[in-house]
């Protein structure tokens, strides 16, 4: 296969910047799908994407395009190309549509591994936004020597809103490229995107494949030329992957090197585990099944490895009877916020435990591991990329599975070192990390807390700058540099003109950051804010526990680990929350805040009344009398030995009210 028609890339942008729009135009214009199967966002497979209008998976389609008018030179070579399959000026496209949002990014990266060059997208309504910025960083040092080929691009310039002079200058300082190296389209009406697609072509440079030492007869280690070791050699990278019930594990790969065929014995380079090929295939943008995938080709291998963890992404797939040496795979995702899953009804763990294991085979920045807790019973201790990212899979645990679950409050990880007591103690002196805020120790046994903290960068219109420094003042944030980016004019629905924009370099505990500070900034702006960060180091917090007492007893689903000087606040605004929240009772239920080893804040939620006397008429009052201090000493009781059943919507709603 003639690997100089095939071209690799991906469309990376800030979320809400038109990468599922365009690349349905792409997809139109290619004729991949045929006009009638059309539909909005028809790379986004999952039901929440298509809710949410966000995409949250990468998502590989194969395209084959013609070009117009193609040279009499270009005819013979494709005619000539085993690619080509004898039609006539015909370009293999493999497209990687990616997700926007900060907490995806690790999908970002993989994908951008798998190409050769990138569509880096800009919202001529917007310009340039924090994101943007973390995607360009990431193309341009990922995926080897010299990153990726970037192609700038100007979306939605249908829009009466659109600033394409403004925007094209943004682009041209931050690329500094030349502006007629910008292309403009419209992803809603397809205006030029066609002009794009052979901008694509001629920009981003084809796959190469390397030639690769092979073993001869003696041992040696010897060259040969592709078209002798095609059939004998294969290196392909895997960078995503999915299970089925039927299939098993079905890997995405992007060959490198070689040749994978149907029926061929294979095995991870990494892992070491070995499997037979069931299917080879390219995504169109459904799986359809090939004869083989060559190098320079993305497509997918379905295994039918059924074991969950043998499988993982940036594993190199080879040839069991010629193993090759892995290709660089992926740095490991670190997880920012851990939250606790428990099944509501304690015979569900083995399908929670089931549902996880599946989930981690489609998202593999996810994490969990086994933990248990007193009152809680059996359970999950699981880690997400953030806020976002924490609450689509609790939402596709609930979906996919039918499963109800107990969700303890998120909290990030603590390095907490304990005193030395006079006494003798298993944990004098002792350094640990906390994951769960319902294992984080006393005052009294903490010597010191280190904490996460975050590099973040916010851009935002100048005229907004006086609401930001407040928010960055209550989240204790450390403000760095501020530079102008840029003389633009953002159009309010009144009309009225916004002046320059700024970006704002700080640094702030991660605690802060996952206290609701995303949604204050975009109230604070107007929404027209934006922001990306990334973890830099550990400092010392001045933090503490705590815990909320519903009935007398210990929920600690809702414990969580705060700021000392915002422990009074936060107690009363999570109790009053709770309060609203839970459903009556038949007894009164107190719900109580307590921190640093007293009762900080309560609230008493009335229990239900019923009047036992209705049903009687006439006769002496004492009768009356008796049956009231009946009741009484029913609810008395039932206040003493009763359980308070707390619904898993609640659990829910004070997951995603975080921060109060």
């Amino acid at each position: 296969m003639d690997l100089k028609y095939i071209r690799n890339f991906s469309i990376i942008a800030h979320i809400d910047h038109g990468k599922s729009t365009l690349a349905d135009r792409m997809l139109e214009i290619t004729h991949t799908i045929e006009k009638r199967k059309m539909r909005e966002q028809v790379l986004d497979v999952m039901e929440l994407e298509r809710e949410r209008g966000i995409t949250i998976k990468m998502q590989p389609v194969r395209m084959e395009y013609t070009p117009p008018q193609p040279s009499p030179k270009e005819r013979e070579e494709f005619k000539a190309s085993s690619l080509g399959g004898g039609k006539e000026g015909v370009y293999i496209l493999n497209l990687i549509d990616t997700p926007g949002h900060v907490d995806f990014s690790y999908e970002v990266s993989r994908a951008l591994k798998a190409v050769e060059g990138s569509i880096l997208l800009i919202d001529s309504t917007q310009g340039v936004q924090a994101q943007t910025l973390t995607v360009l960083a990431m193309a341009r040092t990922g995926g080897g020597e010299g990153g990726r080929q970037i192609i700038p691009v100007i979306t939605k310039v249908d829009s009466p809103l659109a600033r394409i002079g403004e925007v094209k200058d943004e682009v041209v300082k931050l690329l500094n490229c030349n502006p007629e190296e910008i292309l403009q389209v419209s992803g809603r009406t397809g205006e030029g995107v066609e002009s794009l697609l052979q901008e694509i072509i001629k920009r981003v440079p084809a796959p190469t494949s390397p030639l690769i030492p092979l073993l001869t007869g003696e041992g040696r280690l010897g060259m040969g030329p592709e078209s002798q070791r095609s059939d004998e050699v294969l290196r392909a990278l895997v960078f995503d992957f999915k299970y089925s019930n039927h299939r098993g594990v079905i890997v995405f790969v992007r060959v490198f090197d070689g040749q994978v065929k149907k029926g061929e014995s294979l095995i991870f380079a990494v892992s070491g585990q070995e499997f037979t090929a069931l299917e080879v295939g390219t995504f169109s943008p459904e799986e359809t099944a090939r004869e083989s995938l060559s190098s320079g080709e993305i497509g997918y291998i379905v295994t039918g490895i059924k074991k969950p963890g043998i499988a993982s992404v940036g594993d190199t797939i080879t040839k069991l009877a010629n193993p090759l040496p892995a290709l660089p795979g992926y740095m490991q995702p670190t997880s920012v916020v851990w939250a606790s899953v428990f099944p509501e009804d304690a015979d569900d763990f083995a399908l929670l435990k089931l549902a996880l294991g599946k989930l981690k085979l489609s998202d593999s920045s996810f994490s969990y591991e086994e933990e248990s807790s007193g009152s809680l019973g059996r359970g999950f201790r699981c880690g997400f990329l953030g806020m976002l990212h924490l609450e689509i899979i609790t939402e596709r645990l609930k979906r996919e599975f039918n499963l109800n679950l107990v969700i303890t409050t998120p909290s990030i990880t603590y390095e907490v070192e304990y005193n030395n007591p006079s006494t003798d103690s298993e944990q004098a002196g002792k350094k640990e990390k906390i994951y769960s805020p319902y294992f984080f120790p006393d005052d009294s046994n903490i010597k010191t807390v280190l904490e996460p903290w975050v590099t973040a960068k916010i851009i935002t219109p100048a005229r907004y700058l006086g609401n930001i420094m407040q928010i960055l003042f209550d989240h204790e944030a450390e403000i760095g540099e501020t530079e102008n980016f840029g003389d633009l004019s953002l159009a309010h629905a009144g009309g009225a003109q916004a002046g320059n924009r700024a970006i704002i370099s700080v640094k702030m505990p991660l605690r802060e950051l996952m206290r609701n500070f995303f949604d204050e900034l975009k109230s604070a702006t107007s929404g027209y804010g934006s922001m990306s960060y990334e973890m830099i180091e550990m400092r010392e917090a001045n933090v503490t526990r705590l815990d909320i007492l519903v009935g007398g007893e210990i929920v600690p689903a809702f414990s969580k680990v705060i700021s000392k000087k915002r422990t009074q606040i936060e107690a009363e605004q999570i109790v009053a929350k709770l309060e609203s929240l839970l459903p009556r009772q038949m007894f009164t239920l107190k719900i109580q805040g307590r921190a640093f080893g007293r009762i900080i804040s309560s609230r008493t939620l009335s229990g239900m009344k019923k009047d036992v006397t209705a049903h009687m008429y006439g006769g002496d009052i004492t009768r009356k009398m008796k049956l009231r201090e009946k009741q009484k000493r029913g609810k008395k009781k039932m206040k003493e030995r009763g359980r308070v059943n707390i619904p898993q919507d609640v659990f829910l709603k004070m997951m995603r009210s975080g921060e109060n």
